[in-house]
C-alpha cells in the first residue's frame, strides 16, 4: 500500500479560524477525513507543528520509508534553509503545497527555499492542492 504523509507547518492548525478570506472556513482535520475517504487505497498520515525542528525531525523520521510527502511549511517556506536541507537529505519525494497563491501576496512569499529540493510545487488552489499532490504519487 502506498504511504503518503501530509506535513503542515506553522499556523495551519488554525485553518477554518484564521483569515477565512485567504484560507477558507474548513479545518484541516475535517479536510483530512475527506482525503482519507477519497484516497482509501492509500495509507495517509498527517502531522502538524508550529515548531521548525519538529518538522525537520518528522521529515527525517519518514523520509526514507514513505512513498511521498506533501509539505505545506507555511511561512518557513520563505525562511528555513534548515527545512530545505532536510528535504535535500531524504530520499522520499516531497511536493510543496500552499493553499493561497503565494505570488499574489507579499513579495517575501514569492521566494521558496524548499522548492529547489521538491518534486514540484502547488500554490493557490485552496485545500484541493493537497488532492492534486496526492494524485501525482498514484501511478
Amino acid at each position: 500500500m502506498l504511504k503518503i504523509a501530509i506535513i503542515n507547518g506553522p499556523n495551519l492548525n488554525l485553518l477554518g479560524v484564521r483569515e477565512k478570506e485567504i484560507y477558507g472556513s474548513q479545518s484541516f482535520e475535517d479536510y483530512f477525513k475527506i482525503l482519507q475517504t477519497k484516497f482509501n487505497t492509500i495509507e495517509l498520515s498527517y502531522f502538524q507543528s508550529n515548531v521548525e525542528g519538529e518538522l525537520i525531525n518528522k521529515l527525517h523520521e519518514i523520509g526514507f520509508s514513505y512513498d511521498g510527502i506533501i509539505l505545506n511549511a507555511g511561512a518557513y517556506t520563505h525562511t528555513s534553509i534548515a527545512i530545505a536541507d532536510a528535504i535535500a537529505g531524504i530520499k522520499t519525494p516531497v511536493i510543496e503545497v500552499h493553499i493561497s497563491n503565494v505570488f499574489s501576496r507579499e513579495d517575501f512569499r514569492h521566494v521558496s527555499y524548499l522548492g529547489k529540493h521538491c518534486k514540484g510545487s502547488i500554490s493557490g488552489f485552496g485545500l484541493s492542492g493537497y488532492d492534486v499532490a496526492i494524485s501525482t504519487f498514484i501511478k
